[in-house]
């Protein structure tokens, strides 16, 4: 077994070892969702608290961890009897990016379900995480069906497997822990919402820290069992006072004045439903225990917040994740103590009476052993940087050309929600939300003999080429006689997420600010829904004298719109070079990922006035080159005035796409509703002629 670094030799990053820690003391707090930078030993600081907490009692024998004192009722292996359980050390168990859902949820053979009748079901990751840890590392890029199944299992603590009529049912009772890069793109909703508490961590600018992070890795790699055993007292100890806090846990009191707080204080941040209060209650009490008091405080209301909440008041997918500690402090201080008696005059309890753990607000902060490394440097300081609450955009370039006329950004109008834009045909691509495509899940539509293991049975078929063979088989009772070669694999049919590549035209005759303006907020529309339907996107803008990459394609619609926002305008159309430059984009993606069709967005009032001796020509040759890849296009018309020259029609034309304008983009337009983005296979077949 491989050893793991010691999670007291983590340098810095107070928040996250506070947040791991308080899970570790009340599991009931709902996890962690580390945020952060790639590089920043987010997985090696979760990965270390497994073996920080306390053995669990299990049943003997038992595939699903059973607690002896309180046994499953529905549990697969049960029933099980009074004898005592036996301990074994809590588990950590880590859900791959690319699991399968067998590998999750478990798996039923459905060739002895349907033969013989019996419910033989082999245990998955959520069986083994119950009573336990479940680690996703960059969770924001498991796939939907995937979050579905987490979903249901932390909403009812149990796991349902459902084939054919075949059930199964388990516990499933995790601390869901997940880190994730936000440049790579945000998690849903529904996701983001269960997790407890979520941290935001950077690599630390201080140099001493830096270099005192360095040190401690290269000890750990030389030699990772002597690196362990120099850390082992500063381990025991922290194992000891988190059994010391979970013991205390029932003790503490959390007052009418601190719920009132925390009321308010979810309130003044407008945060969806209810689930925010109860957390921070729990995290509060948390932090009371590990702090060595049997009351909370005002003190441990505000960590409790700040832990708590930024990921709860977001309100669009574009707002950096925060929170206003001017705004919180307020809130705390108008609704401290309104509930208590005017003659009552209680002792303060705080960070400073010297109580156990003291050390930060609320005696929350946990300490940080210089440890055996300090024999070796001055130890590092113990406040980490504070983290970015989003990727920071890179600037934008300067003006291209001389005399470009390049104009100030203008901010977008308010996003609405737009039609649906899909790519005609069916897909394989990835799981998502925009065009059809065959998948694991969805309506079905047919079947076939399955390669591999059976995961979507079609009875119905599997019946049928069992029933000619059942005399032949010997079958003398009433149960289907069935063979391997018997079963049939539903094929189905959903939607699949695409790769949505932005061409935005930023030149002069785009500049007028209200124009402009309309513009971006078509665009940032069109970001939002494919926030909302799981797309890849990509940003390419064209002005002066050509065009560049703004954003690679990447899933993180949040980039784009930071790119977005900065974008400026000025200088002639370089209309060839931006259908030239989306040309080679998408024909790197399609050898990096064939499976994901693409679909182009170019944002333009049709006009070419750059790029050489005929714009328009070199334009109309760029689009063809699209066509001729079959690449779905729509262009989103950008003319306006009383008199319209009708030439983002012709480019979509010669794309073989479809062209909307501003107004028809909108979901609720009376004008022609835009589903599908379908070729002009006229125009298309004549040129082929």
């Amino acid at each position: 077994m491989s050893t793991r670094y010691p999670f007291t030799a983590v340098v810095g990053m107070d928040d996250l070892r506070l947040a791991l820690l308080l899970n570790a003391v009340s599991p009931a707090v709902g996890g962690v969702l580390v945020r952060g930078e790639k590089g920043t030993a987010k997985s090696t600081a979760v990965r270390a608290l497994a073996e920080l907490l306390p053995a669990v009692p299990v049943v003997a024998g038992c595939r699903f961890s059973c607690d002896p004192a309180s046994p499953d009722l529905g549990c697969p292996d049960g029933p099980h009897g009074t004898e005592p359980g036996v301990q074994r050390p809590a588990r950590m168990v880590e859900l791959p990016v690319g699991a399968s859902e067998d590998r999750l949820v478990g798996s039923l053979d459905i060739e002895k379900a349907l033969s013989e009748g019996v419910k033989a079901f082999e245990p998955g990751l959520l069986a083994a995480a119950h009573r336990g840890i479940l680690y996703v590392d960059e969770v924001n890029l498991l796939s939907d069906h995937l979050i579905d199944h987490l979903l249901d299992a932390a909403a009812m603590g149990s796991s349902y497997v459902e084939r054919e009529g075949v059930s199964v049912r388990h516990a499933a009772r995790f601390l869901l822990v997940g880190t994730m890069n936000p440049e790579e793109g945000e998690l849903r909703p529904q996701l983001l919402d269960r997790f407890g508490l979520t941290v935001e961590v950077a690599a630390s600018r201080d140099p001493q820290q830096r270099v005192e992070v360095v040190r401690r890795r290269l000890a750990f790699e030389d030699d990772p069992a002597a690196f362990a055993d120099r850390w082992a007292a500063d381990e025991a100890a922290l194992r000891e006072r988190i059994v010391t806090a979970r013991a205390l846990l029932p003790q503490v009191t959390l007052g009418d004045a601190v719920l009132l707080q925390i009321a308010a204080t979810c309130a003044a941040f407008e945060v969806d439903g209810m689930r925010a209060d109860i957390v921070m209650a729990r995290t509060a009490t948390a932090l009371a225990a590990w702090a060595g008091r049997t009351e909370v405080t005002s003190d441990d209301v505000r960590q409790a917040a700040l832990l708590a909440l930024p990921h709860r008041r977001r309100r669009s997918p574009f707002d950096a994740p925060g929170l206003d500690e001017d705004k919180l402090d307020e809130t705390l201080e108008e609704f401290k103590g309104q509930d208590q008696e005017p003659d009552e005059d209680p002792e303060p309890d705080g960070p400073g009476d010297g109580g156990p753990g003291d050390g930060g607000p609320g005696g929350g902060v946990p300490p940080q052993s210089d440890g055996p490394a300090a024999e070796h440097s001055p130890a590092p300081e113990e406040a980490s940087s504070p983290a970015p609450s989003s990727p920071s955009p890179s600037p934008e370039p300067a003006p291209q050309g001389a005399g470009s006329g390049e104009r100030a950004a203008v901010a977008a109008s308010e996003p609405f929600r737009t039609k649906v834009l899909s790519v005609p045909g069916l897909g394989e691509g990835a799981a998502g939300r925009r065009s059809r495509a065959r998948t694991e899940h969805g309506r079905t539509t047919g079947s076939v003999r399955p390669r591999g293991s059976l995961t979507k049975l079609h009875l119905a078929a599997t019946v049928q080429a069992a029933a000619p063979y059942q005399k032949a088989r010997g079958r003398t009772g009433p149960g289907l006689v069935v063979r391997r070669d018997d079963l049939r694999q539903a094929t189905r049919e959903g939607r699949e997420g695409n790769l949505v590549l932005f061409a935005v035209d930023a030149s002069g005759s785009m500049a007028a600010r209200q124009r402009m303006s309309a513009v971006k907020g078509a665009v940032l529309s069109l970001l939002l829904d494919a926030y909302q339907r799981r797309d890849k996107v990509g940003l390419i803008t064209f002005r002066g004298r050509a065009a560049e990459v703004a954003l690679p394609p990447t899933s993180s619609v949040d980039a784009a719109a930071a790119r977005l926002e900065k974008l400026p305008t000025g200088g002639r159309t370089p209309l060839s070079a931006g259908l030239l430059k989306a040309h080679d984009v998408l024909r790197v993606e399609r050898l990096r990922d064939p499976s994901r069709r693409p679909l182009l967005v170019v944002v333009t009032d049709g006009r070419a006035t750059g790029g050489g001796a005929d714009p328009v020509a070199l334009a109309a040759r760029a689009a063809r080159l699209h066509a001729a890849d079959g690449t779905a296009s729509v262009v989103v018309d950008c003319e306006s005035g009383p008199v319209r020259l009708g030439l983002a029609r012709e480019l979509a034309r010669e794309l073989g796409g479809t062209a909307v304008t501003l107004d028809e983009l909108r979901a609720d337009s009376i004008a022609g509703l835009v589903r599908d983005v379908q070729g002009n296979r006229k125009t298309t077949a004549r040129r082929a002629a």
